[in-house]
């Protein structure tokens, strides 16, 4: 009998889903909104940081090396903390008044993929760049080129790099709970709306939410998976 409230719960979150509701449809798009601008910061930082790192030797890059794997495992928690104080209105950035607003949980993911990326990145590079810098270098190439040439051999590394950080910052919550303050049509994303209908006891929006979450944490282990894939194919 217990299983019945659950199945009639999943049957009114699909229900929820195909038919658009607007106010999860608004959830959706803006956690989407936030997490793909952070990713692409990520991205843009991180992925030059990486590969500038990949292409120096190992040990002149040990503490800036031990410093990312740090941040890597970094509580989001801790992360939304930090900016929180930085934000405040006593902090030394709360003039810029960034708290509770969806930038200020665009820079607390950003802060949350960039070690990620980087990290992947130089890891990616350092275990095959070595090898194409050497060749592009006998054939000639200048640096700029040679850098491009190792990026451009390293995409299926990069695009898994990127990938794992989106798959990070998508399904977090602490970090945009704290900065943003959950404010309905503002600043409330999946997975905090998902905590907070839980505990208001709408559980069919909150499982809807979960489903759409799962959906697109599926697309991107998907799209890593392939991707890596395809890098081992053209090893």
């Amino acid at each position: 009998m217990a299983l019945l409230p659950l199945l009639k719960g999943i049957a009114e979150a699909f229900h929820l889903i195909f038919t658009l509701d607007p106010y999860l449809v608004k959830i959706v798009l803006l956690s989407l909104q936030v997490s793909g601008m952070a990713v692409l910061l990520g991205t843009l930082a991180g992925v030059p940081l990486g590969a500038y790192l990949g292409l120096k030797p190992a040990e002149s890059t040990h503490f800036i090396s031990k410093l990312l794997y740090t941040l890597m495992g970094l509580p989001p928690v801790v992360a939304g903390l930090v900016f929180y104080l930085l934000f405040s209105r006593m902090g030394p950035l709360g003039v810029l008044g960034l708290l509770y607003t969806p930038a200020a949980m665009i820079i607390a993911q950003f802060a949350l993929a960039l070690p990620i990326i980087a990290a992947l990145t130089m890891i990616g590079i350092r275990g095959r760049g070595k090898e194409v810098q050497e060749t592009a270098r006998t054939l000639g190439a200048g640096r700029l080129f040679t850098a491009w040439t190792v990026m451009r051999e390293s995409r299926f590394v990069i695009f898994g790099a990127v990938v794992t950080g989106l798959g990070r910052i998508i399904a977090e919550v602490g970090a945009v709970m704290i900065v943003g303050g959950n404010i309905e049509g503002r600043t409330r994303v999946m997975t905090t709306a998902i905590v907070l209908e839980t505990g208001k006891g709408n559980f069919e929006l909150a499982v809807g939410l979960g489903l759409v979450l799962l959906i697109i944490s599926f697309v991107i282990n998907s799209l890593l998976y392939s991707f890596q894939g395809g890098g081992r194919d053209s090893a």
